[in-house]
């Protein structure tokens, strides 16, 4: 999804203990994003604790479980802001059990903070995050090698994981130049949002200031509209008699009066008359806007259709392979019936089988497995009931991204990538299943 240049989408991710609360509490706290009593609350439950300065994680852990546990376990939403960008960050928890929240929270984000425990390195959890944002196409990664002052020799000891790092990313398809380590210390500070002088050996930014200046990266490859239908709005009244919109968010692209588009999946085309807001007509209408699309045409149109560019329109899809994050306890199997919701489309779906499972820790593929369990990755083939107006997920992650729910239940059991998301790694080997 496309974003106004001075807001920036990003989210954390890493291991249980990783420093993640605090680095968050940290991020906030520095750029003055908290209030006067939110501050004395933290630390007067800090002193109670026994601690002598405040505790930054509490002012991110707002679940009473978390509190107690000293864990995250929700994905929770924050909002800060600098002289130079405005952030919105998914904080996401460390817990493997959790690692279907950390797919939810990084899902929309253009940079994720995947941190690491300096004393323990690039770990099984590190390798899985990096994995999950590199199927789901997030453009830029940043390392916090975290609590660098807690171990000897921080030098070697931050250049060993930095280069560790390095290599598992570049075989997960990043350049170089969307990858970027910087030792850090959430608890007192350095390197967060001023420079320290405790770490000589690092020259680069501090994550503020990365933040601040990073490219704003959105798609992976501009394309043309994407507008899926939520409602119809027939008003029916004096004033209005005859008026006949289609209402939704644009998923993708752009829109003017004037354009020819299609409807799909039924291909009927028409030309865009009018595009209404709560606030007056536009002439025109981008990614992320909120709009009422009015036709010359009176077609027939209803919840679930999207209404594309005539000449860059997506092929409806009723038979296709999808690469699958797996949420549910229960596992996938071959043959499963479920439901499927792209955009604002929901469908009942079959599991024609399961090609591959990603090994995430190996950077390999297995053949043919059984199931796919839960957090794992996998290639699958679905076939659907009603086609869907997708796009392949590396070209557009927005209308190539879907869910997979139990019908009866309706929980989400499933998080969907249309295409082979795994094509872009470099994989090494394939590994029979044993």
């Amino acid at each position: 999804m496309k974003h106004a240049p001075d807001l920036l989408r990003i989210a954390t991710a890493g291991s249980v203990d990783d420093g993640k609360s605090t680095l968050v509490g940290r991020l906030l706290y520095d750029t003055k994003s908290v209030l006067a009593d939110q501050i004395d609350a933290v630390t007067k439950a800090s002193v109670d604790r026994g601690l002598e300065g405040p505790d930054l994680s509490l002012l991110v852990d707002g679940l009473r479980a978390e509190r107690e546990q000293g864990i995250t376990i929700d994905v929770a939403y924050r909002y800060f802001a600098t002289p130079a960008r405005s952030f919105v960050l998914a904080d996401t928890p460390g817990h493997v059990q959790y690692t279907r929240n950390t797919v939810s929270g990084a899902s929309t984000a253009q940079l994720v903070i995947l941190l690491v425990d300096a004393r323990n390195g690039v770990v099984a959890q590190t390798r899985r995050h990096a994995a999950v944002m590199s199927l789901l196409g997030v453009p830029r990664l940043v390392l916090a090698v975290n609590k660098i002052d807690l171990v000897d020799n921080p030098d070697e000891v931050y250049g060993q994981i930095s280069a560790e790092f390095a290599d598992l990313t570049r075989s997960l398809g990043w350049s170089p130049e969307q990858v970027i380590s910087i030792p850090v210390s959430a608890l007192h500070g350095d390197n967060v949002a001023t420079r320290s002088d405790n770490t000589p050996y690092y020259d680069g930014p501090t994550l503020i200031e990365h933040l601040e200046t990073v490219p704003n990266v959105t798609d992976i490859k501009d394309v043309g509209l994407r507008f899926p239908v939520q409602y119809v709005i027939r008003p029916r009244t004096p004033e209005f008699p005859d008026y006949r919109g289609y209402a939704g968010q644009i998923a993708a692209g752009r829109v003017s009066v004037g354009d020819e588009v299609v409807i799909l999946p039924a291909g009927t085309r028409s030309t865009v008359r009018q595009i209404d807001t709560a606030d007056g007509q536009l002439a025109t209408a981008h990614t992320g806007r909120s709009v009422t699309l009015l036709l010359d045409d009176d077609v027939d149109i209803s919840r679930g259709d999207v209404i594309a560019a005539a000449g860059d329109a997506p092929e409806p899809l009723q038979q296709f392979g999808a690469t699958v994050c797996w949420l549910a306890e229960k596992p996938l199997r071959p043959g499963a019936r479920l439901l499927l919701k792209h955009g604002t489309r929901t469908t009942q779906a079959i599991v024609g089988g399961i090609e591959v499972l990603f090994d995430e820790q190996h950077l390999s593929l297995i053949d043919a497995p059984d199931t796919v369990e839960l957090n794992q990755i996998g290639r699958i083939a679905i076939q659907t009931a009603e086609p869907i107006a997708a796009d392949d997920y590396q070209v557009n992650r927005e209308s190539g991204s879907f869910l997979l729910i139990d019908p009866q239940g309706g929980n989400t059991l499933g998080a969907g990538l249309v295409g082979d998301a795994l094509a872009h790694l470099h994989l090494t080997e394939t590994p029979e299943l044993v």
